[in-house]
Order: C-alpha cells, then sequence, then structure tokens
C-alpha cells in the first residue's frame, strides 16, 4: 500500500499521507484505470475535541498515530496502486483506496470488508493507545467500507466523492448500531450494580502518613469498562453520567463505612450531584450516620473540566457542601487550558494535580516551575495540593523538594479494598 504520495505538512514539514484534495486527480486517474475502487473510511470525531482542549499540535499526532494504526493492519494486505489518505482539514478521518481491478473480484466481495473489520477490531483494542495521553481510553472510531464501479457517464471524481459517502453512510449506521449495544450493555452494568469499589491511600509526603482514600469504581471484571476512566466515558457516551455518577457515590459510601478516625474520604462526583435529592441535606447526612461517616471526613473531588464549563454550578456545589462541613477537591487539575483560572475562581480545600502534569516531573524543569507556581498559589488561598500517579522514586523526590505536600500513586499504595482494621 502506498500509504502516502508524500505530502509535507504545512506546519511541520514532515511527510504524511496526502490530504484528499492533494490527491484527488490521482485518485480519478487509478479509478479511470482499474475501473473499481473500494473504499473504507474511519472516523474518529474525538480527534476535533483533542484539537480544541489541547491545540492543533496534540490533534496531528493523534492523527498520525491513527494512520499507523490503520496501516498495521494493513500493510501485508498491500497493493501497489492502494492509498491510504488523510481527510482535509475539518474532517476528522482517514481512508483507504483500493484499486485492484475488475478481474480481483474476490477482492472486492470479500476483502474489502475483511479489512474494515480487522480495522474496526485493532482500534477497539488499541484506541486508547492512539489518545493517550488527550483521552483516557479508546473513544467511539467508526468504520465503514464500500466498493463502487465507474461509470462512463459520471466524472471518476464525482465518483469517487460519492463512494467516500457512502462508506460515511456505513460508518455512521455501523456505530448507530454498536452505540445502541454499548448502550444496553452499561445500562444493564448500573441496574444490576455490578461495580467494585477500591481506595487508593492519599498520603503526607513529608510523614507518609495517611491523609485519607479516593474511592475509585471498577466495572465488571473482564470487562472493557473495568477501569474508571472506560467507565465514566461509557457512562457519557450512552448519555447514562448522571445515573453512573450516583450509583458510584452511594457504593462508595457504602464501602468506607468503618473508615478509621482522622482518615478523609476523597468521592469522586460531579457538580450536578448537588441535583440529586438522595446527596443533598438531611438525606446525605443520614447517609454518612449510616455509615459511622462525620462530614469532616468527606471530600468531594469535582473534575477541572467539569467545573470549567459552569463555575456558577461548581460555586453553588462547593458552598452548598461546604455548609454541611464536607470538603472540596478541584481533581485533574494541570490537563485543560484553564486551571490556574479555576483554582482562583472555585477556591477549593484541595487541588489535585492531574498525573499527566506529574509524569517525568523530575526530568522537565518547565512542569517543575508550574507546580511550583500552582502550590504557592493553593498555600495562598489556603488550599492544599495532592499531586497525583506518583510512579518513581524520582517524582516523588521532586515534588517533595518542590514543598508539594500530599501525593497518592502506585508508589505510595494501589487501590485496594479497605481494611476494616486500619
Amino acid at each position: 500500500m502506498s500509504v502516502s504520495i508524500p505530502a509535507p505538512d504545512p506546519d511541520s514539514g514532515e511527510a504524511r499521507p496526502a490530504r484528499y484534495a492533494r490527491v484527488a486527480r490521482e485518485l480519478a486517474e487509478r479509478f479511470a484505470r482499474t475501473g473499481v475502487v473500494g473504499v473504507i473510511v474511519v472516523g474518529a470525531a474525538e480527534m476535533g475535541r483533542v484539537e480544541r482542549f489541547y491545540g492543533r499540535d496534540a490533534q496531528r499526532r493523534v492523527g498520525d498515530a491513527l494512520v499507523r494504526a490503520i496501516d498495521e493492519v494493513c500493510a501485508d494486505r498491500r497493493g501497489q496502486d492502494d492509498l491510504l489518505v488523510r481527510a482535509d482539514h475539518g474532517r476528522d478521518e482517514v481512508a483507504v483506496f483500493f484499486f485492484r481491478g475488475k478481474n480481483e473480484q474476490d477482492f472486492y466481495r470479500e476483502g474489502v470488508s475483511s479489512i474494515a473489520a480487522d480495522i474496526r477490531e485493532h482500534l477497539a483494542k488499541q484506541g486508547a493507545r492512539v489518545f493517550y495521553p488527550y483521552v483516557r481510553s479508546a473513544p467511539p472510531i467508526e468504520v465503514g467500507w464500500t466498493v463502487a464501479m465507474r461509470s462512463p457517464l459520471v466524472a471518476e471524481g464525482r465518483q469517487i466523492h460519492g463512494a467516500l459517502e457512502d462508506a460515511r453512510l456505513e460508518a455512521e449506521l455501523v456505530g448507530r448500531l454498536e452505540s445502541r449495544r454499548r448502550r444496553l450493555e452499561f445500562q444493564h452494568v448500573l441496574l444490576m450494580e455490578d461495580v467494585t469499589i477500591l481506595f487508593e491511600p492519599i498520603v503526607n509526603l513529608a510523614t507518609r502518613d495517611v491523609l485519607g482514600y479516593e474511592a475509585l469504581v471498577r466495572g465488571p471484571a473482564g470487562s472493557d469498562v473495568r477501569t474508571p476512566g472506560a467507565f465514566f466515558q461509557r457512562a457519557e457516551e450512552a448519555g447514562l453520567i448522571f445515573e453512573a455518577d450516583s450509583l458510584c457515590r452511594r457504593r462508595a459510601l457504602e464501602a468506607a463505612s468503618g473508615l478509621a478516625a482522622g482518615r478523609k474520604l476523597f468521592l469522586n462526583c460531579l457538580p450536578s450531584a448537588i441535583r440529586d435529592p438522595q446527596f443533598r441535606g438531611a438525606a446525605l447526612q443520614q447517609a454518612l450516620e449510616r455509615q459511622r461517616l462525620r462530614p469532616t471526613d468527606v471530600v468531594f473531588e469535582i473534575s477541572e473540566r467539569e467545573s470549567i464549563g459552569n463555575f456558577a454550578v461548581f460555586r453553588e456545589a462547593r458552598d452548598h457542601f461546604a455548609s454541611l462541613g464536607l470538603g472540596i477537591a478541584l481533581d485533574d487539575t494541570g490537563v485543560g487550558y484553564s486551571s490556574l483560572e479555576a483554582v482562583m475562581e472555585l477556591a477549593p480545600d484541595f487541588i489535585k494535580v492531574d498525573q499527566v502534569l506529574v509524569r517525568g516531573i523530575d526530568t522537565d524543569p518547565p512542569r517543575q516551575e508550574l507546580l511550583r507556581s500552582l502550590n504557592a498559589v493553593a498555600a495562598k488561598l489556603g488550599a492544599k495540593v495532592i499531586a497525583e500517579g506518583i510512579e518513581t522514586p524520582e517524582e516523588l523526590a521532586t515534588l517533595q523538594a518542590l514543598g508539594v505536600p500530599f501525593g497518592q500513586g502506585y508508589l505510595l499504595g494501589r487501590a485496594a479494598p479497605l481494611r476494616r482494621d486500619r
């Protein structure tokens, strides 16, 4: 397969697969010569979200990783005239064009659909790698295919465009069916309450004393919603985010019964939790009492990414929970471009620095300065910084030198069921 008619990227100068507009004539000429074309379209709308949150360089890296993943499937089925092409700017997709001639009926009857199925399966397994570190688990990727025969009455370019549209339609239909299947599957998990709650320790980096535990959800063993990131991404896709959040909050409180005195329970929740009648006022106080928890034992973690979209709702949630004696943590700080604005605007009790900022910080002076500044701002606000995802002694030593007071991660303790003898 010709993975590229080398086309220098206008920004980086690096050779990448050409875009549709640059190879339109080449596509038309090959179609005119062979008389048949097979088309596979791979659409990844999440690339647009990556660009909006992290910029076009991040989007370009994800696009290049997607191209490599597709070519991993196609590499051993290359044809001399086949082309892998990036969509024009504004459309987040990659297309593969197969030009084999009319004498290869078996390939067009079975080969194109087989390759499309293999790409779909490969991306379901490798999608998280493609989007790392911008998306925490594999997002939906739509794959569709078609075969078109040339008509001498219509311009080849128009027919190529029609084949692309047909493959996109198939990708959309397959995607909608898959989305429904995934929603019903996830809804069953919620109905059966098939989740497990584990607790990851948050420790004082100077003394190694345990401050508390973050409650983390795990989906059914062996499922593709086992991790917290995948679980809540599926909940968002399915339109069941509030239901999933409610279930996890309730199960986490139940699992934290008997938390040792002086330890805090860090509980993830959405700002919309304030709208849950079972999570307000007297109902919330009664729920805590049943689990022998005091309001001051509980800290609600609300993601920066959710709070930035609506500071007013976050402040309302913060003020309501604070009036009951509960603490507030701003989670995932450092992922979005508005981190400092969120910290200043919302003044949480704890600021949890995302692992993307912590990972490899011992060798990254700019990130060290960023974290040093964030820690100074936190101190002026009366907040405490918690560094997430600490995995190496070098990262830990650097965070200690920067004066970061608390942290969590594999180096300090893995998530596990809460022991009652603590």
